[in-house]
């Protein structure tokens, strides 16, 4: 069977996830978070989830927006790099729990760096980036140079 477009077959459902996402990015905005912080957390859940297309997609938005190839070089083990501040390194450590489904509860990325409403939005940014990955790998988005 060829691959299915999920966003062609179910356009409804596809819409939805499209004004989900832009309630998260407002909510991420209003909660102050720096937008390079954003496109570092869709990069890393596109990571973890193996999406080729929304890696290339936010690598590039992310150096859109002034972030450095150093530190996308390094993004992949950022616990093991002095390249992230605390509020970047608990945001990343969020993103990887909610990715990974770990038990609810705050674990070692509450360093104190993150207000409610920032672990609030943070974790909606997860969640929904976890949707656009299952939708664009399940999809078979095309990736080519």
């Amino acid at each position: 069977m060829a691959p299915v477009n999920l966003g062609k077959q179910h356009p409804a459902a596809y819409k939805s996830v499209l004004e989900l996402n832009k309630e998260v990015e407002e909510s991420v905005a209003q909660a102050g978070l720096d937008p390079k912080l954003a496109e570092l957390v869709k990069i890393r859940v596109s990571q973890l989830n193996g999406c080729a297309f929304c890696l290339r997609m936010h690598t590039r938005d992310a150096l859109d927006k002034g972030e450095s190839t150093d530190r996308l070089a390094v993004l992949a083990a950022w616990w093991e790099s002095q390249y992230f501040t605390g509020q970047e390194r608990a945001a990343l450590a969020l993103a990887e729990e909610v990715t990974h489904l770990a038990e609810p509860g705050r674990h070692e990325w509450d360093n104190g760096s993150l207000s409610d409403e920032q672990v609030s939005a943070i974790s909606w940014l997860a969640i929904v980036m976890n949707a656009w990955n299952r939708i664009a790998v399940r999809s078979h988005y095309s990736v080519a140079p």
